[in-house]
């Protein structure tokens, strides 16, 4: 379908169906904000389902649409245009679901893909460690396979929307005395099971979307490992270029509609007379520019330590895009009106995690310069 074309059906299908008690869903949920009317969202997510409106760039054979990189970019960016809530099947849709279609036996994907395209159970990513960091490699949860069954002992932290998900994939290590990235295996774990304990972790906006996952002895079947034993590095790898595919457009949307929230904002206030406010927020138009020029430019393309370049811009524009906000709205950015942040405050120091979360600022660097610089490696201890 012509492009122009297929955004007027996105455009007039969110403009109907974004009604009713849905309506009041229009700009809501998030990161830091992925507590607000939860349950409407999911709601939300599965009547986007019954209209064949999720895993739009999924093969059709695996119940998606099959949609073209341009009809992709489009359905992304209308849906965020419509004011529609963030999605809360994100980590089912866009990370697991593409590394099952790409890496996934034919079982596995008869089993997982058509519940996550009708939203029957929600994901989340089981990677990092309390001992571990950024560094993924330094994975010690650990899974011994046993009567057919792997059993699970370990720790994983800053667990996304744990509290509410059904299953998780799990790095963890399945041959004892291996080290870094040998040795590691992807399991597909639930999480409705005694062996498993889930804690949501307070942060600075007062809301709890991370978590610490414990598993003590909890199971899953033999069966439920990507690609064979140890190529969990491998898979993990592919995950994560998945997690920055083509949604990252749509998400480059809601970032122009804070600007433009902000910039209305100052000028308001009367901030915006302050020449080097006034700059910085044009710089910060600019930078937007550049984002969309880099994920345009790169989609399509095999995942690759390129795909770094693309979380160190957007997650150092956003930073700074919560620091201009407290700078528009000066002294008012201190106070509070009651127990509850105001959403320039909670964008403030919600994007203070933006340069950690999904890949620290430090470990994308190090990718860029080696991976894809040739620099030398750094020294490792």
């Amino acid at each position: 379908m012509e492009p122009s074309r297929f955004r007027r059906e996105v455009a007039d299908w969110l403009a109907a169906n974004l009604t009713g008690e849905f309506a009041r869903l229009r700009g809501l949920g998030g990161p830091g904000r992925e507590h607000e009317e939860f349950d409407l969202r999911l709601a939300w997510e599965r009547h986007l389902a019954a209209a064949g409106w999720t895993c739009v760039g999924w093969p059709v054979e695996h119940g998606g649409r099959g949609l073209s990189l341009a009809e992709q970019v489009a359905f992304h960016e209308e849906y965020a245009a419509s004011g529609a809530p963030a999605r809360v099947n994100h980590i089912g849709e866009q990370l697991l679901g593409p590394t099952l279609i790409a890496f996934g036996t034919p079982e596995q994907q008869a089993r997982f893909l058509p519940r996550i395209v009708a939203v029957e159970e929600l994901w989340c990513q089981g990677y990092s460690e309390p001992g571990a960091g950024s560094d993924l490699a330094a994975v010690s949860t650990s899974a011994v396979l046993h009567d057919g069954e792997w059993v699970i002992n370990g720790q994983k932290i800053w667990t996304s929307l744990a509290h509410v998900a059904d299953w998780c994939f799990v790095v963890a290590r399945t041959e004892p005395g291996s080290q870094r990235h040998h040795g590691l295996s992807y399991l597909l774990v639930p999480l409705r099971q005694d062996g498993v304990t889930i804690r949501p972790i307070q942060q600075l906006t007062g809301t709890s979307e991370f978590n610490e996952v414990f598993f003590d002895d909890a199971c899953t079947s033999a069966a439920h490992v990507v690609g064979e034993p140890g190529e969990g590095w491998k898979i993990a790898m592919a995950t994560l270029g998945f997690e920055r595919g083509v949604s990252t457009l749509g998400q480059q949307i809601g970032f122009r509609r804070e600007l433009d929230d902000i910039t209305a904002e100052a000028k308001r206030l009367g901030t915006y007379d302050d020449p080097l406010l006034r700059a910085d927020l044009t710089r910060a138009r600019l930078g937007l520019r550049v984002l969309r020029a880099h994920a345009l430019r790169t989609l399509g393309q095999a995942a690759g330590p390129e795909v770094a370049v693309g979380k160190l811009l957007w997650a150092r524009w956003h930073r700074g895009l919560g620091e201009l906000a407290m700078r528009a709205r000066g002294a008012r950015s201190l106070a509070s009106d009651g127990p509850e942040l105001d959403e320039w405050q909670r964008l403030f120091l919600f994007t203070r995690a933006d340069t950690i979360y999904g890949g620290s600022d430090e470990i994308e660097r190090t990718i860029i310069a080696e991976r894809v610089l040739g620099l030398p490696r750094e020294a490792r201890p």
